[in-house]
């Protein structure tokens, strides 16, 4: 040990003082017991009024000694105390703060033993220890239905992996389309040390469909209610978070305030930050009964374990009956429940400090949470105007946020460094492939890039369409990169049918991409549009890849195969699926080949009949499509098994290994009639 810990320099000091202060108080009063050298009497005898050698001074000195002494015994007795105080607490601040690591934030009840602990110290060392083991996985739990709500599920994993330093396992409650959007979006992005679990989201729904519920989440908003039922009962604990939420430090840190946990909490919970719960916000406003300023639910510990001893369920379900007899329903969802039993019990509630959800709905006074930006540590949009809220600092806290939002995923895949993870076979095989690549190869670089996984996004905006019952119906198929983005409207005027595009774009051009079609009148107003996202990964364009993504992902017994700059004739939809029963397509192996045409002028009137295209035809200013590149394309979709428009049960498997690399725009404008 190179220095004395504080607690025990703070022990070891009382000591010394217990011991020395009588010590030089008896000194003191010895060397005052002389007189011009000599010795002078303080027995009994001496100290009578009749002694000859009693003098009026030395009575007064007598007795201010007499008074030093009584203060002197006071102090040790005080000093006695402190130190058998301090000895007492010695043995459990050791066992307290033993494996703590992570900074320890004061909170409700807890602030005056931390500080008793590092006075006190710890067994054997100076410094605290981890409170989570290096490689303890932290478990985090998150409802999550819908596309939207898919999309900030990614926000939010980002902003924990970024920071974290521990294995992970996200337990999601999720509807079918989130499960299908997050189980492939995991599948591809391929973090180590992380696991994901699903839960069935609407199988929950008939726990929770009695509660009338006003909040803009619905249902899914009540299903924490529910999660001691519905996570495995051998999980002891779990970090419940909102979708809309931040994170601006390790997440092992939030964890590690379960050790603070005392007698029967079992919730970890940031009081509520706005003036909700005291029913002043408006005239008649009255909310639900609440402790206090109440508690915000977007952030939950749950000792698990402890709740089901407790008979949870039975406790929610009991108080949410007994207020929904007057107050009819829900306003804020899971929250006003979570409330209603802690104003019953609010012995269950360790409330965490507040920057572990900086809260920014409207109404709020978050900035009393923080004085500085390392101060924060969660920031939650709990409001419906999401980044458009009101705030101080908003634009501190939405660049944070647009940071994770843009920040490339791929980056995410660092390997935790002495935490063993669990055997991924895919990932071992994808391992052995390459390790057989020949690196002297002059091919090395296409055949290496065959293997690599790209994250996919599917279903990146909202997606709605149910195909027609006469099994008739097609899907225009395309894919594309940032630099075509233009032709999507145009596309979507000329072709009303499903569409199925996969965009090869990085995290911060799928975010441009969203802005614009969020932007797009004509691309809002269509739902049967599938935008699925494969994020950039490497130096090649991969075309045959984008193209099975946007083919694996259509509901129509058919599809028509185009490139992204064609534009399909007015009524083309309408055509193929007539021309599907006229060729009996359901019965025979057939395809069509639909004519294209090209143009080298930038502006140009559509045709709109078969007159009129050949009359341009006549004129120059269309052409047939280039033989030479139709023969070419008519080749490559024979060899992958891709003929025009064609069924789909033609083969479409596997990734072939054709790869092209980024190309520029094209000068020419292609139509197909």
């Amino acid at each position: 040990m190179l220095g004395i810990c504080r607690g025990r320099r703070k022990f070891l000091a009382a000591s010394l003082t217990l011991l020395f202060v009588p010590a030089f108080t008896w000194i003191y009063l010895f060397s005052g017991s002389f007189e011009d050298g000599k010795a002078v009497s303080l027995s009994p005898i001496e100290s009578q009024p009749h002694s000859p050698h009693y003098t009026a001074s030395n009575q007064r000195e007598r007795e201010s000694l007499e008074i030093r002494m009584r203060e002197v015994e006071e102090e040790n007795r005080a000093l006695r105390k402190q130190l058998s105080l301090a000895q007492s607490r010695s043995p459990t601040h050791r066992r307290g703060n033993h494996s703590k690591t992570y900074s320890m934030e004061e909170g409700t009840g807890d602030s005056e033993s931390l500080r008793a602990g590092i006075v006190a110290g710890n067994s054997s060392e100076c410094g605290q220890q981890p409170a989570v083991e290096k490689c303890e996985t932290i478990h985090v739990a998150i409802v999550c239905a819908g596309y939207n709500a898919s999309r900030d599920v990614v926000t939010l994993v980002k902003s924990v992996l970024f920071h974290r330093r521990n294995p992970l396992h996200f337990h999601l409650i999720a509807d079918a389309i989130a499960k299908q959007i997050l189980a492939t979006l995991f599948q591809t992005w391929m973090v180590p040390a992380v696991r994901i679990d699903f839960y069935d989201a609407d199988e929950l729904k008939s726990e929770v469909s009695w509660i009338p519920n006003k909040h803009y989440s619905g249902i899914y908003g009540l299903m924490k209610l529910v999660l001691t039922k519905t996570l495995p009962s051998s999980l002891e604990r779990v970090i419940v978070l909102d979708t809309d939420i931040t994170f601006a430090t390790d997440i092992a840190e939030l964890w590690a305030v379960f050790h603070k946990f005392k007698g029967q909490q079992v919730l970890g919970l940031v009081e509520n930050q706005s003036d909700w719960y005291l029913g002043n916000l408006w005239k008649n406003h009255r909310p639900w009964p609440a402790l206090g300023r109440g508690y915000n639910t977007g952030v939950i510990l749950l000792l698990l374990d402890k709740l089901r001893k407790m008979k949870w369920e039975q406790m929610w379900r009991l108080t949410a009956e007994r207020e929904l007899m007057s107050m009819l329903s829900t306003s804020l969802a899971d929250q006003d429940i979570f409330n209603a039993v802690i104003k019953q019990n609010p012995f269950l509630v360790y409330q965490l400090p507040c920057f572990w959800n900086v809260q920014l709905s409207d109404h709020t006074r978050s900035e009393q949470c923080y004085r500085d930006v390392s101060d924060l540590k969660v920031i939650h949009w709990n409001s419906p105007k999401k980044l458009r809220v009101k705030n101080k600092h908003v634009e501190f806290f939405r660049n944070l946020y647009l940071t994770f939002l843009e920040y490339d995923g791929n980056l995410l895949r660092r390997e935790l460094f002495g935490c063993p993870s669990e055997a991924d076979i895919n990932s071992e095989n994808l391992q052995k492939q390459l390790s057989e690549l020949d690196e002297d190869d002059l091919c090395y670089e296409f055949r290496r890039e065959r293997f690599t996984v790209h994250r996919t996004h599917l279903y990146f905006l909202h997606y709605e369409y149910e195909p027609a019952s006469d099994n008739t119906d097609v899907t225009l198929v395309a894919q594309l990169s940032m630099d075509r983005l233009q032709m999507l409207e145009a596309i979507c005027k000329h072709w009303e049918g499903p569409i199925s595009l996969a965009l090869y774009l990085s995290d911060a051009e799928a975010q441009q991409f969203l802005r614009y079609a969020q932007g797009s009148e004509v691309l809002m107003s269509r739902r049967n549009v599938g935008y699925h996202i494969v994020y950039k990964e490497g130096q090649f364009y991969p075309v045959n890849l984008l193209r099975n993504v946007a083919m694996k992902h259509i509901s129509t017994p058919y599809m028509f195969l185009s490139d992204i700059d064609f534009l399909p004739m007015y009524g083309l939809y309408e055509y193929l699926r007539k021309s599907v029963i006229q060729l009996d397509l359901a019965n025979t192996k057939k395809a069509l080949i639909v004519p294209a045409f090209e143009t080298l002028r930038y502006r140009l009137s559509f045709p709109k009949s078969k007159a009129e295209l050949l009359s341009m035809l006549d004129m120059g200013t269309l052409f047939t499509f280039s033989k030479s590149l139709s023969q070419r394309f008519l080749e490559k979709c024979i060899t992958s098994g891709r003929k025009g428009m064609h069924q789909r049960t033609l083969p479409n498997g596997g990734q072939p290994p054709h790869l092209t690399k980024l190309s520029g725009k094209q000068t020419l404008s292609h139509m197909l009639l």
